[in-house]
């Protein structure tokens, strides 16, 4: 059995590296309308930020015009106070039209990114996927894809026009305040920051605790549910709670510092902003005791402190946003740059058969370096033979198997099919050329037409039901209510061993491909089940090149050679009857597990009576 990847490094969150690697989804070479539509909604949010910055000057006339006498006096103020509701109005359509303007951006750059990485996925090697955790994979994805949308609008709608805003404030404040109110600002502004980003900082660190713990034990509870069975087989769903719980538990004491830390950031920043209101509020009530400063001005100083904090109020939550954005994305991006184990050569052309012969020319290959499991393997399976492999456990025999399908390349020697290394091939088409019916054949969680279907791309309802007639299984569907849409379950659950391995059997003969594996295809089977199997899968075999892997010596005796395999070598090599005759290793495995079927059958005799 391969052996498990070591627990991965830390993702590496630099945050400009992952921002340049996100931006070619962000501004698409190939979609021009795409970066027509970000710069409209760019032109909008400049629209929207200019009539922000309006608003409190119309403001301060309606409130400077209000302290004078008259009818005209009135006239005015009442087309000030129009202005400033037309121009809040006009802020908040800007904004939704700037949100109708990007969404199609947002979401094509999360839908390009979430394909990307799912191809990635499909690509990595065996060895990755049998050591990964589903939960925590699909989590990882869930949170990169969902926290790009949210990243993308604060980054371009909430941090840059908020930066505009303040240099815009800086300027009027100068020319009607004078310095002291600039400089004010700008110190309370830079402490503000530079406390927000301190704290979130800490704050990020809580959440990618929470984040790990939240993973484990979204990946126990995926992993305990997908073992229903075997938790109930062994009495385990108190273990499994208790295991659950302590997950959850930790969870929870990460949760709750997370949330009282931003507790202190809220407290923290009112305090430095109502420090500086109270300050700039101060110095204006002063300068109108001189004269020199009018009641609309106050008016203007504290709507346009308001609108500035607005914003930053919010830069913890946004701050953090981006970052636990950055670092969602950069575990995705971790996912995407895992290393492909098994990679097509450039160039690589496709396989092509004319004799599907099969050889194994000194092959050499082990799952970690200091240990070899394959010493040197040599055999060859001519066209339209069949081929048996068997053996002790820890042989090599399923080796063999991954190996023709490529999901591990041989640290030396060759595989040939008709003569072309299929290193030097397409992998598509080395698998294309190749047909398995697997020990545990598992199942997508559809119907039993998909299933099938699932051979070859394309297939149609004539290929299926030929399938299933070929499979043996087409009587027991017919008697189906639902037929072929039955469903099966998650992982073909619903139906019984025997049954999943007809469908998978239809599913190989969808695919009709010119090589056949049969991976110890009965083991798991009862004895009757496995002889009606059997007859399936001969029929199945004919004018096909078939390699049988086994570890009942009973269902491959009429194969035309058969190969023990002893510690990765071909230890004996000839017909059933040969190898019996040669009183070696073959020969002590079948007369060992002749003993065992007549002691079973013997009592099952004794309990039947």
């Amino acid at each position: 059995m391969p052996p498990d990847f070591p627990t991965p490094p830390p993702v590496n969150h630099d945050s400009w590296k992952t921002l340049r690697r996100f931006l070619p989804y962000l501004w698409p070479a190939d979609r021009p309308d795409l970066r027509m539509r970000i710069v409209v909604a760019m032109v909008v949010v400049l629209m929207a930020k200019g009539i922000v910055l309006l608003t409190p000057l119309a403001l301060k006339r309606v409130v400077d015009t209000m302290a004078l006498d008259g009818n005209p006096a009135m006239i005015v103020a009442l087309t000030f106070v129009i202005a400033y509701c037309v121009g809040r109005f006009s802020s908040t359509l800007f904004d939704n039209i700037r949100n109708i303007v990007f969404e199609r951006v947002g979401q094509d750059a999360t839908r390009k990114l979430a394909e990307d990485v799912f191809a990635r996925l499909h690509r990595l090697s065996l060895r990755f996927h049998l050591s990964r955790r589903t939960g925590e994979v699909t989590k990882t994805i869930e949170r990169g894809t969902k926290s790009i949308d949210s990243m993308l609008y604060f980054l371009l709608f909430n941090i840059a026009p908020t930066i505009i805003e303040l240099i815009a404030v800086a300027l009027i404040f100068y020319t009607m305040f004078g310095i002291e109110l600039v400089i004010a600002t700008a110190i309370t502004v830079v402490v503000y920051i530079s406390l927000t980003r301190w704290i979130t900082e800490w704050r990020t660190k809580l959440r990618a605790e929470m984040n790990d713990l939240d993973g484990t034990a979204l990946s126990r509870a995926v992993d305990s549910l997908l073992n229903y069975e075997t938790v109930k087989y062994f009495g385990a769903e108190h273990r499994e709670q208790e295991r659950y719980a302590k997950s959850t538990g930790a969870y929870a004491k990460a949760a709750i510092k997370s949330e009282n830390s931003l507790a202190l950031l809220n407290i923290v920043q009112a305090l430095v902003m109502n420090l500086l209101m109270v300050a700039a509020l101060a110095f204006t009530v002063w300068e109108w005791s001189k004269g020199r400063l009018s009641v609309g001005d106050l008016v203007a100083v504290q709507t346009y402190l308001t609108q500035l904090f607005r914003p930053l109020d919010m830069l913890g939550w946004v701050y953090r946003t981006i970052r636990q954005g950055l670092i969602d994305m950069a575990a995705m991006f971790g996912l995407m740059d895992s290393e492909v184990e098994v990679q097509d050569k450039p160039g690589a052309p496709a396989l092509a058969i004319r004799q599907p012969n099969i050889t194994f020319d000194n092959v050499v290959f082990g799952y970690e370096p200091d240990r070899t499991i394959l010493h040197g393997l040599s055999f060859h399976v001519p066209a339209g033979g069949h081929i048996a492999l068997v053996g002790p456990s820890g042989a090599g025999k399923s080796t063999i198997a991954r190996l023709m399908f490529r999901f591990y390349d041989p640290w030396s020697g060759r595989i040939l099919i008709d003569g072309q290394d299929i290193s030097e091939v397409t992998q598509d088409s080395v698998r294309a050329a190749i047909g398995i019916v697997p020990q545990d054949s598992v199942l997508f969680n559809d119907t039993v037409g998909y299933n099938i279907a699932y051979g070859r791309e394309g297939a149609d309802e004539a290929d299926i039901v030929s399938a299933a007639r070929g499979a043996s299984i087409l009587p027991f569907i017919e008697k189906l209510p639902k037929g072929f849409d039955t469903e099966v379950g998650e992982r073909g659950l619903k139906l019984s061993g025997g049954e999943k391995q007809r469908v998978a059997i239809a599913r190989t003969l969808v695919k009709n491909p010119p090589i056949l594996v049969l991976d110890e295809a009965t083991s798991a089977l009862d004895s009757r089940t496995e002889q009606d199997i059997l007859m399936t899968l001969h029929q199945v075999s004919e004018n096909r090149t078939s390699l049988s892997i086994a570890h009942r010596l009973s269902t491959i005796a009429d194969a035309d050679q058969i190969l023990v395999l002893n510690e990765g070598r071909v230890a004996e090599l000839g017909s059933h009857a040969a190898l019996l005759e040669r009183d070696g290793l073959y020969a002590e495995m079948w007369l060992r597990q002749q003993t065992e079927t007549r002691t079973e059958t013997g009592a099952e005799a004794v309990l039947a009576q």
